[in-house]
């Protein structure tokens, strides 16, 4: 039997660039080299695409993988049958690439961007289609939806970041009119936690809104919820499952970006400190939220479960999630049964399955 051509995409130009370094590294440590021929490509923060020539995987999350003598300049072609087209000297070197594995974070990675690219190209790849990944990207349009398929949230605010230096005053009033403090602060289009603040106060709003405001046009202001951080991990195309429940304590004031990646203060439990019928409704609304937005392939979906009443309270989807050492997305589903190879190996076939 002939070995899939997989292609690694990698870095990209979002905020979110050195945490997609260490997921590919991950990934690609994962994928069987008897099973795969493997093309890694690097999208540098100024949007230049690498073929990576090394299979020294290390290389890639201190970013020294674009040393690498035997780099190439590369681009997949969006004219199909074309695959992945590198550049050494005059010559133009083309490889038939049969699934595309976008390990990108955040902006023209997992909004639907790249997606559309795969998409003209007639290439498989893994992740949900173009209109699920841009509506999972966009915080405020997921929420429409979590309205729409009936799944209790967190209540939430618009504010478009244009407004803010004429009427920052009429906003922080607003504000303060429906929520109480502490309010969480997020720009619609990103992950990670990347620009995410929790005000407490006035001055702290003001700051929180200018600083999601650097990143998005749109800025989403969310009521506190005081929970349990509960994580579960989704899978499938037409008939989606869910792993067992994981839960994060940040250590922190919140999981924020340096809980995540870069501080040891977190910690993660597998499975969450929850009851086994309460876990049951986090999985039931995971599945929920994952079809109506329409994912295929993967997602995590992240919860609040109230300390008070154990209510399940949806926060967000992440169509794309982390694949590092240390990302919940991997972990619960080997906690579920399932390891590393082996999830790298359902994700592929289930982009195969989706691209027929």
């Amino acid at each position: 039997m002939a070995k899939l051509s997989v292609c690694v995409l990698f870095g990209g130009m979002s905020p979110e660039h050195e945490v997609s370094l260490r997921s590919a590294e991950y990934v690609l440590n994962s994928l069987d080299p008897e099973k795969y021929n493997v093309f890694p490509v690097g999208i540098t923060k100024d949007g230049d695409w690498i073929l990576f020539g090394s299979r020294d995987y290390s290389l890639l999350p201190g970013g020294a993988w674009m040393n690498c003598p035997e780099n190439r300049r590369a681009v997949i072609s969006p004219v199909r049958g074309q695959g992945l087209l590198s550049f050494e000297g005059d010559c133009v070197v083309r490889e038939r690439i049969d699934v595309v594995f976008p390990v990108l974070h955040g902006e023209n990675g997992e909004d639907g961007t790249i997606q559309g690219l795969l998409q003209l190209a007639g290439i498989a790849y893994v992740g949900p289609h173009v209109s699920a990944s841009a509506v999972s990207m966009d915080k405020t349009l997921t929420k429409l939806v979590a309205d729409q398929a009936d799944v209790t949230q967190a209540a939430w605010e618009l504010v478009r970041s244009v407004e803010l230096n004429t009427h920052m005053e009429g906003i922080l009033d607003a504000l303060e009119q429906k929520f109480c403090y502490p309010m969480f602060v997020k720009p619609a289009g990103t992950g990670s936690s990347v620009g995410v603040s929790k005000a407490q106060d006035r001055i702290a709003l003001g700051e929180a809104l200018t600083k999601a405001g650097a990143y998005d046009a749109k800025i989403l202001v969310e009521e506190f919820i005081h929970g349990r951080e509960v994580e579960v991990a989704v899978m499938g195309n037409d008939n989606p499952v869910a792993s067992i429940c994981g839960e994060i304590d940040a250590g922190a004031d919140f999981y924020d970006y340096d809980a995540k990646y870069v501080t040891d203060t977190s910690v993660a439990y597998i499975p969450a400190r929850i009851s086994e019928e309460v876990a049951e409704k986090v999985r039931e609304a995971a599945v929920r939220i994952y079809s109506a937005i329409g994912c295929q392939g993967l997602s995590r979906v992240d919860f609040f479960v109230t300390y008070e009443d154990e209510r399940v309270v949806f926060n967000e989807i992440n169509t794309l999630p982390g694949f590092t050492s240390i990302s919940m997305y991997p972990k619960l589903f080997a906690a579920s049964g399932i390891p590393g190879g082996q999830l790298i190996d359902a994700l592929i076939e289930l982009a195969l399955e989706a691209n027929q």
